[in-house]
């Protein structure tokens, strides 16, 4: 794939060395762990094969001791380089991610405002007609899959309403100008798949927070704030709100994980060139250090997440403390 069909078997040796596909299946997967550790270790008589540590090239990778043969080098995670375009992989994945940030974090907020307003008032007008539209609404809603919605709403609100909304059907969030303009900012082109991503976590997060604060709601504490004469807006807003947050809070930092990872087909289909657009290129290309690299950036999101909302409930609830 690195050197085309008419490559000769001395130059595919070579470079099967330099990936060090020439080793065992153990000794390829240790070096791939030591490529992926800030702190690596190398053989300081045998750094050919490792090209990223040539100051030339990577001036920002630095020595930090010798010990022997062996040398500690500081560097950042090194995830491989393409087989197709010989890029590295973290450059190809750091021009992708913050479009799939900016895509994932307006779903989830888009889910979490308009999930909370329903569910709030789903919660204070529990079995009137609203509730049950709304409860109704969102147990449709958590069953469609996003590939299955992306087709749908791309076919309805940019095909059949195209004239009415001026959507896109494809777009990414900058354009090149046809008059000569550069780069030009469409934020509409992130309206379509915000709205898919977001349809099943705003589901989830309507039914949460109806359920949760029905049941703070029944507390004694309500029943006294409000036999004391307080407003019922302030007892809703500043007593029951923030000790239902709790599990929405939960399901929101699982959701944004997911979306980072779910956000595969829905910009495939829309044409937003995230990191889920550069995995389905890179799966049909067969570039496994680009799909592998991604499969690690999005495992490193899902984790660092978790840890932030985990320190997070601190704040939300008193009654959670840090040890």
């Amino acid at each position: 794939m690195l050197l085309g069909q008419r490559a000769d078997m001395e130059t595919l040796e070579m470079v099967r060395k330099e990936l060090g596909l020439d080793q065992s299946r153990g000794k390829q997967y240790l070096r791939y762990l030591n490529d992926l550790s800030p702190v690596s270790v190398y053989n300081g008589e045998n750094t050919d094969s490792y090209f990223y540590l040539d100051p030339d090239r990577y001036p920002h990778t630095g020595k930090l001791m010798h010990a022997g043969r062996l040398v500690l080098v500081v560097k950042p995670p090194f995830l491989g380089i393409s087989y197709q375009n010989q890029r590295s992989v973290s450059s190809m994945i750091a021009d992708v991610i913050p479009n799939t940030f900016i895509l994932a974090l307006s779903s989830i907020l888009f889910a979490f405002v308009v999930g909370l307003i329903l569910g709030i008032l789903c919660a204070i007008r529990k079995d009137s007609w609203f509730d049950r539209i709304s409860l109704l609404v969102s147990t449709v809603g958590v069953s469609l899959p996003s590939f299955f919605t992306a087709i749908l709403f791309g076919w309805f609100f940019a095909y059949v309403l195209g004239d009415l909304t001026h959507l896109n059907l494809t777009g990414n969030l900058y354009e090149i100008d046809d008059f000569g303009a550069g780069r030009v900012l469409q934020l509409k082109n992130l309206i379509l798949p915000a709205f898919t991503l977001g349809i099943r976590p705003l589901s989830i997060f309507l039914q949460l927070s109806r359920n949760s604060m029905l049941d703070v709601l029944n507390q004694d504490y309500i029943r006294t704030a409000r036999s004391k004469g307080l407003r019922y807006v302030r007892v809703i807003f500043r007593h029951a709100l923030p000790n239902a947050l709790n599990p929405v809070v939960t399901a929101v930092s699982g959701w944004f994980a997911s979306l980072m990872a779910g956000v595969v087909f829905v910009e495939y289909i829309f044409g937003w060139k995230g990191l889920g657009y550069l995995i389905v290129n890179a799966l049909n290309q067969y570039d496994m250090p680009v799909v592998l690299g991604s499969v690690i950036t999005i495992a490193s999101f899902f984790v660092v997440i978790n840890i932030l909302v985990d320190l997070l409930y601190a704040v939300l609830d008193p009654r959670v403390r840090v040890e």
